[in-house]
């Protein structure tokens, strides 16, 4: 067991872990806990001073942060609320004389502060520990790289996971994203006007208030065109023609919405071989409920017919892989010959191979056995939504989905 004698007073106090509470009556009837979220938290706390947490709008790290410090604490700095901007008017003389954990919240709002908790934790002998969250990535990582390097420690948190809601709730997460409002939510209805307020709110007023001078109606429609590329190569010149604008512009605006969390760029992998391999990155709408209400999905007999089903599944799946499995570097494989593997994750020197495949067996392709051979992997993993697990030939297995929800769950094993 860990030491805990230099662990922060305010740290030491355990609560169940839940993705909000009280708030409102879906919250108070439903509660999901995120325990190893919580103790990541706490090792990155005891390694480092500063430990910055990342996730988009609305995915539960403020709930996270108020295990640790109770949001009326003067330890606990919320920069959307005007009491908190008006204590850290003069944040040196704010945050100096402080001690235990001090919590910020939404810091991207004030990247000046970053230097100045640099002077802070390199004070002799402070015990003091920040820990920071935020809901953009770009920009936030550059700041905090900038200032704060060898002193923090990065955690990346999104939506619930199967291992936090339990398989037979997986359809539930396909179909309304990991956002715990619209996870949560009481009903359908209720469930797509959180995602479509959401959709609203950071184009409208978040990406405003970070500094972004696009239209929130331009943005809307690059979105909506980029769930439609979903799972696919990113080609920016196609995308610049149907949108009118530059190649330039396009790749400007598929940028911020990776920096707010929303889209993911899957990049590709490289290896030395005789062939000709994909260069360009695959898109993805990171949370699946938003995806599905960008394109106008609602209720799961529509998806199952739509023709984004696969490619709906195919990113549902990346995403609950690479939030459950640990891992240090994620990207996915093709060549120009067809060949192709959804997901590739490096771990140390090890190296294995993810399939998505949405079908009640899958079989053996060729794609897998040149995969598995060129990329020399240890492992090829199937994983498909039915219950029995099987071989497919030397290192290839099939996989159940299901099999993510458990925790003890580790394909490198």
């Amino acid at each position: 067991m860990e030491n805990t004698s230099e662990i922060p007073s305010t740290m030491k106090t355990h609560h169940p872990l839940t993705s909000f509470h009280g708030k409102s009556s879906y919250l108070a009837t439903i509660m999901i806990q995120r325990p190893e979220i919580f103790a990541e938290i706490e090792r990155g706390l005891r390694r480092a001073p500063v430990v910055v947490v990342t996730g988009p709008r609305q995915v539960g790290k403020t709930t996270i942060a108020r295990q640790f410090v109770p949001i009326d604490d003067l330890n606990y700095f919320d920069l959307e609320d005007p009491a908190s901007l008006a204590r850290l008017s003069e944040p040196m003389t704010a945050l100096r004389n402080l001690s235990g954990l001090v919590v910020i919240d939404e810091v991207q709002r004030r990247p000046d502060l970053f230097p100045i908790l640099r002077v802070l934790v390199d004070r002799p002998e402070t015990r003091t520990r920040f820990l920071i969250l935020g809901s953009a990535s770009g920009e936030l990582l550059r700041q905090s790289s900038e200032s704060l390097a060898g002193r923090t420690e990065r955690i990346a948190i999104g939506g619930f996971t199967l291992d936090e809601t339990g398989y037979d709730k997986a359809n539930r997460l396909w179909l309304r994203g990991g956002f715990p409002p619209s996870y949560l939510a009481e009903n359908t209805e209720d469930s797509i006007a959180w995602r479509r307020n959401f959709i609203t709110t950071m184009l409208e007023r978040d990406f405003p208030q970070w500094g972004v001078q696009v239209a929130a109606t331009r943005l809307l429609r690059f979105w909506n065109m980029l769930a439609h590329y979903h799972g696919g190569i990113w080609n920016g010149s196609e995308i610049a023609r149907a949108l009118e604008t530059s190649e330039s512009t396009a790749r400007r605006y598929l940028d911020l919405l990776g920096d707010a969390l929303v889209v993911r760029q899957l990049q590709p992998h490289f290896v030395n071989i005789k062939k000709r391999q994909v260069k360009s990155p695959k898109i993805y709408v990171r949370d699946s409920g938003l995806l599905h209400r960008l394109l106008g999905i609602d209720e799961m007999k529509d998806l199952v017919v739509h023709p984004k089903v696969g490619a709906s599944w195919e990113g549902f799946v990346i995403e609950q892989v690479l939030s459950t499995i640990d891992h240090d570097d994620a990207w996915f494989w093709g060549t120009h010959q067809g060949a192709e593997i959804d997901l590739l994750l490096r771990r140390g020197d090890r190296m294995i191979g993810i399939e998505c495949k949405r079908s009640d067996a899958p079989k053996k392709g060729r794609s897998m056995q040149i995969a598995r051979d060129d990329l020399e992997l240890e492992r090829l993993l199937v994983l498909y939504p039915g219950t029995t697990p099987y071989p497919l030939d030397d290192r290839i297995d099939v996989v159940p989905l299901q099999q993510l929800a458990d925790p003890r769950f580790d394909p490198f094993r």
